[in-house]
């Protein structure tokens, strides 16, 4: 598959007009998407509608930013279950799965890479992602 997951902190930076993150993460979108296509999955899409009144306004705004949604498989969903259980062995408090195990287990089961401002716990749990970040 050629492309990367998108993570929704740079979306959101984007979006949102960060003023410490927006140039980088637009720079990162722009030449990314010169080489390939840019993913969201159903977690991506949830965290970045926060930053939106109406679905159709978030929906246009996907569009115009050229992202596509692609859906969680099921090797995804059961990785992520995986990464949760290592992390309450690792002594982690939340006792659900957080939405960064779903968005790592997906890009670790396409073997995309992912773009993202994030890094401890995708690194930890996730350590077969190419992770794209400011300190790459």
């Amino acid at each position: 598959m050629n492309g990367v997951l998108v993570d929704s902190n740079l979306i959101l930076d984007v979006f949102l007009n960060d003023p410490d993150w927006a140039d980088w993460s637009e720079t990162m979108l722009n030449q990314y998407s010169m080489s390939g296509l840019l993913y969201i999955n159903s977690i991506i899409y949830t965290e970045i509608s926060i930053g939106f009144a109406r679905i159709e306004e978030l929906d246009a705004a996907i569009t115009m930013a050229g992202l596509q949604i692609l859906e969680l498989p099921k090797e995804a969903l059961f990785l992520a279950g995986k990464a949760f259980l290592q992390y309450r062995r690792n002594q982690g408090t939340k006792t659900s799965p957080l939405p960064d195990f779903f968005i790592g287990a997906h890009a670790a089961v396409l073997s995309i890479d992912l773009l993202t401002r994030d890094v401890s716990r995708y690194h930890t749990y996730f350590p077969t992602v190419n992770l794209v970040t400011p300190k790459s």
